[in-house]
């Protein structure tokens, strides 16, 4: 095991009552958009950054989440191992979007669009269902 740490993002990108989920070319599950922080980047940065990137699309972060100094969309904070990457903390956000359109990235095979009474189907880390629950739920102010 590796003493390793990483801050990573993720982004549950909301559209028509449903999130959006890729499947992770290298890992082969279902997982939000995202990736690790940057130097230098905040964690709101790295996830309009990772949203850009790996979709091609510009999301709207709810401010209001959370206590006042909370980054607009922040929905949570979690750990996982990520292998010989070590140990991942990870910022989880919500954006809303305004197309379903995505662009073609490297890092994900497909893309699906998930309503909450579908969650329970698909093949992903729990960490990620309960995230995406939370997510669907979320309003700012």
């Amino acid at each position: 095991m590796t003493d390793r740490r990483a801050f990573s993002v993720a982004v549950f990108c909301r559209h028509s009552g449903a999130v959006l989920l890729i499947r992770h070319r290298r890992l082969g599950t279902w997982l939000p958009v995202g990736g690790e922080i940057e130097a230098g980047e905040t964690p709101l940065e790295a996830a309009r950054r990772e949203l850009r990137e790996e979709t091609g699309l510009a999301g709207a972060f709810p401010s209001g989440l959370g206590v006042d100094g909370t980054p607009a969309g922040l929905i949570g904070y979690e750990e996982h191992p990520a292998g010989a990457k070590g140990l991942h903390m990870n910022f989880a956000f919500v954006a809303d979007v305004a197309t379903r359109e995505l662009s073609a990235c490297d890092e994900w095979d497909a893309a699906r669009w998930v309503r909450a009474d579908e969650l329970s189907s698909v093949s992903c880390p729990e960490n990620v269902r309960q995230l995406a629950v939370i997510a669907l739920a979320a309003t700012g102010r």
